[in-house]
């Protein structure tokens, strides 16, 4: 049995593809491509409505390219309307988000009425477990929460994932020595709430006390957390990173709007100047650390004076990258039936001053690291080097992929490559 798995969205999602390839594989499966596979899982998101239309247009484009292929559609479109989904042509099973956990036992099940072959019950004689280079990654991404209890008012991800669910500690490192043993050097930290980690268990825990408890760990493993909420990142975190070592410098600080007006509507626990604060302070305590954020622009009532403030107000900042969203209405959220609408070609042109404006940050941040040497891990064919600091340099070949070494930065280009 071959397989292929095509993910979209968010590192939550690259977390569940990495479950499903690592229990694939012990199955005997083997990995190849798309356009050749028995069986392709498709894991959606539904962030935007862009989003959704890259999932239906690629499940066309799989039946079209694989007329044999039976495609399996699992993720946050799966979840908020698989009526969409479940008609395309070839998919075998729509498996929303509640039932990922039990998708590898749908597939059993299923192959096992269609394919005289199946997926196997369990370990195969053949199978195989994960290492550095499965999916095209030379880091593993470890979800240890899932869900969200917050109440943003353009997000529909609540409603597709769920309240907030934590893994439990011990599971998590459990997870962490088995990841390491098979070869992983760094491991991604990744939740859609990340910061709420530990809020739902008994007795209560917090995202700093599981990082305190990884850091204590044996091992050399390096970690990245991932996404978090700005209320979410107090300043014993930012110590914890700066002082361990074991943590990357790369903090990714949604900031969506630096209008106070804006983050009231969009229903952010947060002001700009709160915001700015923390910034601050982490670029202060790590001048080299790497932040990023992510923006919307054209959200409804958002005038020409908030996106030209909004731009104005980001230029100062230290950021390293941003990623850059034009507003678009999600069914059942609030923000849908808001008013007054930012025309289409606003929003675009507003999106398209804000990522000028992100091209110029990240090539002074470039700029700001050149002369210095960062610790960093192949990737890929090894000739590419990822920094702790989340830059990308190329080196000469001769390193195979995961390998630690350290780069000294030589040269910044105009848009933002370093040498």
């Amino acid at each position: 049995m071959t397989y292929a798995i095509v993910t979209f969205g968010c590192r939550v999602n690259q977390a569940d593809s990495f479950e499903f390839e690592e229990g694939l594989r012990m199955r005997g499966a083997v990995v190849a491509p798309a356009a050749a596979a028995d069986l392709v899982i498709v894991n959606t998101c539904s962030v935007t409505g862009a989003a959704d239309r890259s999932a239906r247009r690629v499940i066309r484009g799989l039946s079209r390219d694989n007329p044999s292929a039976r495609i399996v559609v699992t993720g946050c479109y799966a979840t908020r309307k698989s009526g969409d989904l479940d008609h395309l042509p070839n998919v075998l099973a729509v498996v929303p988000n509640h039932q990922k956990n039990g998708l590898l036992q749908t597939l059993d099940r299923e192959f096992a009425l269609t394919s005289r072959e199946g997926l196997g019950g369990g370990e195969s004689p053949c199978g195989a477990s994960l290492a550095p280079g499965a999916m095209g990654g030379t880091a593993y991404p470890i979800r240890v929460q899932t869900g969200c209890n917050e109440a943003c008012a353009f997000c529909v991800i609540p409603s597709t994932r769920g309240p907030s669910r934590s893994r439990r500690v011990s599971e998590i490192r459990d997870q962490v020595d088995r990841v390491a043993a098979a070869g992983y050097k760094e491991m991604w930290l990744v939740g859609v709430h990340l910061g709420s980690f530990g809020r739902d268990l008994r007795p209560a825990t917090s995202l700093v006390k599981l990082l305190r408890d990884l850091d204590r760990q044996p091992g050399d493993t390096t970690f990245r957390i991932s996404s978090l909420e700005p209320m979410d990142c107090p300043r014993d975190l930012v110590d914890l990173v700066a002082e361990s070592g074991r943590f990357a410098p790369h903090f990714h600080l949604p900031l969506q709007h630096t209008g106070d007006r804006m983050l009231r509507a969009m229903r952010r626990p947060y002001t700009f100047e709160r915001y700015r604060d923390l910034i601050d302070q982490i670029h202060a305590r790590l001048p080299h650390a790497s932040i990023g954020s992510d923006l919307i622009v054209g959200f409804p009532g958002e005038s020409d004076r908030d996106a030209e403030a909004m731009a104005n107000e980001v230029e100062r900042m230290p950021f390293a990258y941003l990623h850059v969203f034009p507003y678009s209405d999600r069914p059942c959220t609030d923000a849908a039936v808001m008013t007054p609408k930012v025309e289409a070609a606003s929003a675009r042109t507003r999106a398209r001053i804000m990522r000028d404006v992100a091209a110029r940050l990240t090539r002074r941040f470039v700029a700001s690291q050149v002369g210095s040497v960062r610790p960093g891990l192949t990737l890929d064919d090894g000739t590419l080097v990822l920094t702790d600091n989340f830059l990308k340099i190329r080196i000469p070949p001769g390193l195979p992929r995961n390998i630690r070494v350290h780069v000294r930065i030589d040269s910044a280009a105009l848009d933002g490559t370093v040498q």
